[in-house]
């Protein structure tokens, strides 16, 4: 099992209840900042160690740093922004003060930030080091654009979680640990997904599985733009894939807590390092991954690795999959002789313009068992707020 990124599986989690009622207790004399569910979630992953190396959230020149060269100041490659931000008067309240406690939105205390730095960076100009793009039709240059002006940063304390909705699919760095090390699996491959499950991801998935003892299925559950699978939607519908399709002994799956960032390559990069704090030894990364319209091209997530100091994590690379009537399964233009008129491509958007109009996916494109669920389901997309 490879080690964590960074070397050491960060732990910010109270170590005992009495810690756990110190913090508490710290926190009610402090100001503080009301964090979003987005930043609740990294939060969470930071205290987890599934965003090792960090320890809380970045600085002036770590985020430069990632802008710039894709990595932190010290070198170690990460390749997305884990930022605070707030707004200029509740900078002003905070400027003398040496730490702050968080809160969600339900105004719960979660966690202490040791405050080492309160700063401003030119946001237009990151957004365009980070998604290549500061066009507004981006989703993730949108966010960006939209946080507040100050950005604070320093090492972070947890006092409790805060993602509860899922909770029965939560596991934790440390316990995929133990659970691979358990089952004995020494090669494992993660798989990122924010879709219900086509027959183009199943044959990743076991083609991956020819080559390493189990996998991990790890859905991104968060923020999404309007028009993407909702979260139980994608939970519900792997369940029903896992239960069907694959041999218990060498299937899991679990949740990643976090928002999309729609930041193709780079997220692809951080998709990977994360699933390498969780004990995975290798990563499928699929055509476009993280992507969103004609911002990246299909395979530049699979280039980018070469462009980076290595992470250790192996990507697994996979060209288009397609149904080819004529071979009776899936096949890729490595595997299958026949032309594209006799096959059928499991097309994400193609599924979704199917559900939405009302008919069930064919099994050639997608199993029966998971076509009928979510043709069925009532409210299957994020939508509109």
């Amino acid at each position: 099992m490879l080690p964590p990124h960074g070397g050491k599986l960060v732990n910010r989690e109270p170590k005992s209840p009495r810690t756990k009622e110190h913090l508490q207790k710290k926190a009610e004399t402090l100001h503080t900042i009301t964090l979003k569910p987005g930043e609740v979630k990294h939060l969470q992953n930071i205290a987890h160690g599934s965003y090792s190396p960090l320890t809380g959230f970045m600085g002036k020149n770590d985020l430069n740093k990632v802008v710039k060269d894709k990595t932190l100041e010290d070198g170690t490659v990460w390749t997305v922004p884990i930022v605070l931000d707030v707004s200029q008067e509740k900078a002003e309240e905070l400027e003398n003060e040496r730490q702050v406690a968080l809160l969600d939105e339900e105004n719960r205390y979660i966690g202490i930030l040791d405050l080492e730095e309160i700063y401003t960076v030119d946001k237009t100009e990151a957004a365009e080091g980070l998604f290549g793009t500061t066009e507004e039709d981006h989703p993730g240059v949108v966010n960006f654009l939209d946080r507040d002006e100050y950005f604070i940063g320093g090492p972070i304390k947890l006092i409790r979680s805060g993602f509860e909705k899922f909770y029965k699919y939560l596991l934790k760095p440390v316990e995929t640990r133990v659970l691979f090390k358990t089952k004995g699996w020494k090669k494992v491959v993660g798989f990122q997904t924010r879709n219900v499950p086509h027959r183009g991801h199943e044959y990743l998935q076991k083609s991956a599985l020819e080559v390493v003892d189990g996998i991990l299925i790890h859905p991104k559950i968060g923020e999404k733009k309007v028009g993407d699978w909702q979260d139980k939607i994608i939970l519900e519908s792997y369940d029903i894939l896992l239960d069907h399709y694959y041999l218990k002994d060498h299937a899991v799956m679990s949740i990643f807590p976090a928002d999309m960032f729609y930041m193709g390559p780079r997220e692809a990069v951080f998709d990977a390092i994360v699933r390498k704090n969780y004990g995975c030894t290798h990563f499928i990364v699929g055509r476009d991954h993280a992507g969103v319209g004609d911002y990246y091209g299909d395979f530049d997530a699979h280039k980018i690795f070469d462009q980076l100091a290595d992470i250790d994590i192996e990507p697994l690379t996979f060209d288009y999959a397609y149904w080819c009537k004529k071979c009776g399964q899936m096949v890729t233009d490595k595997t299958c002789p026949h032309s594209m008129e006799d096959r059928i491509a499991p097309s994400g958007t193609k599924i979704r313009s199917l559900v939405k109009e009302g008919d069930i996916p064919p099994k050639e494109i997608m199993r029966s068992e998971v076509a009928a669920f979510v043709a069925n389901s009532p409210s299957p997309f994020v939508q509109e707020v």
